[in-house]
């Protein structure tokens, strides 16, 4: 057996000894992975119907042009079903759009990975998992769809960790991080339509993101979303913590955030997502004196710093709240964005 890229052919007797020499040629995240031969690759472009010359996007500072065809055989890598590469496809082309920044959150040392948020019919049809253990292992649709993102990154855009992935410390989202919204359970506008998209449309929203902040919470809503505030407003994330010394008055770096939450979507029947975003855009905030203290801010705490607030989101906007997540218990999640808004910004994409 053989495969061949742009660059390299790798040739082999077995499937063990293939595995091994991908490991040799640096295609795997540190797990097995599944040999990309030249008829599976075919095979996947097929399914979608894609050339595999087309180009899906370019990362310009990196000098790298990604076709359809690196896309599969990386989606082939991560154990992906050939019907899981349209949304591999779109998650690759929303990273890859210039507001995403890609340069950005996948070289810093804030260590961010991509979270991938699908909706739609697709969703449902490739049975991505939005409930029970959402973040967690089990489903092969999330589990791939994510690794594929990933192992893209790495052999396709360079973002190799010790090389242009630069993390300090990382969180396993790097290794996959995909969810879908279980938006046919609720009554609130599913996150791809808040996005400009039609309920029947597919689509995928690509977010560089921290690891989830478990928030456990139960009772009336409005207990639960002050839990999240607070989880939302601690020190130490990209939310509250801007890496340089700032100005109070300047305000800091501000970025965006996804919210999710669980349990059984009657307890929210009298809010609407604008109204949970409203909520926790007043009180994530943090005080003058505590972001002193943590030398967000410049100079000593003063008088008066106790009782002077620095809200840590610029607008409700920035909040993306996603129904997701077991229905037997009300648990939330927190997931702070890689830095302010101007550095890297969601994208959300039609999975075709």
């Amino acid at each position: 057996m053989s495969e061949q890229s742009n660059t390299t052919t790798a040739q082999w007797d077995n499937v063990f000894e293939a595995v091994e020499r991908c490991y040799e040629l640096g295609w795997t995240d540190g797990l097995p992975v599944v040999p990309p031969t030249a008829a599976r690759v075919a095979e996947f472009l097929d399914a979608a119907g894609r050339d595999g010359a087309e180009i899906v996007g370019e990362l310009p500072e990196r000098r790298r042009r990604i076709t359809t065809e690196k896309v599969a055989a990386n989606a082939v890598l991560a154990g992906c079903r050939p019907e899981y590469l349209p949304v591999v496809l779109a998650a690759t082309a929303a990273m890859l759009a210039p507001e995403f920044n890609l340069v950005g959150p996948s070289s810093s040392m804030g260590g961010a990975a991509t979270l991938v948020i699908v909706n739609g019919p697709v969703a449902r049809e490739l049975n991505i998992n939005a409930r029970n253990n959402l973040f967690g292992p089990g489903n092969r649709a999330n589990a791939t769809i994510g690794r594929a993102l990933r192992l893209v990154l790495m052999n396709a855009c360079a973002a190799v960790p010790g090389l242009f992935d630069r993390s300090v410390i990382g969180h396993p989202g790097k290794f996959t991080y995909c969810i879908a919204e279980a938006d046919t359970e609720t009554h609130w506008t599913p996150l791809h339509v808040e996005r400009g998209f039609a309920p029947e449309q597919s689509a995928v929203t690509v977010f560089a993101a921290e690891g989830p902040r478990q928030v456990r919470s139960v009772g009336r809503p409005e207990a639960i979303l002050y839990a999240i505030a607070d989880v939302a407003s601690s020190l130490g994330t990209s939310l509250s913590t801007s890496g340089s010394v700032g100005d109070p008055a300047q305000g800091i770096r501000q970025g965006e955030t996804v919210v999710t939450i669980a349990g059984n979507s009657g307890l929210w029947r009298d809010w609407s997502k604008a109204d949970v975003r409203d909520y926790l855009h007043a009180r994530i905030r943090r005080s003058v004196a505590d972001l002193k203290q943590a030398q967000v801010f410049a100079g000593p705490v003063e008088p008066g710093d106790e009782a002077r607030f620095v809200p840590l989101v610029a607008a409700p906007e920035d909040i993306l709240v996603v129904f997701a997540g077991g229905e037997e218990s009300n648990m939330s999640s927190v997931i702070p964005s890689w830095g302010p808004k101007v550095g890297s910004t969601a994208v959300t994409r039609e999975i075709r």
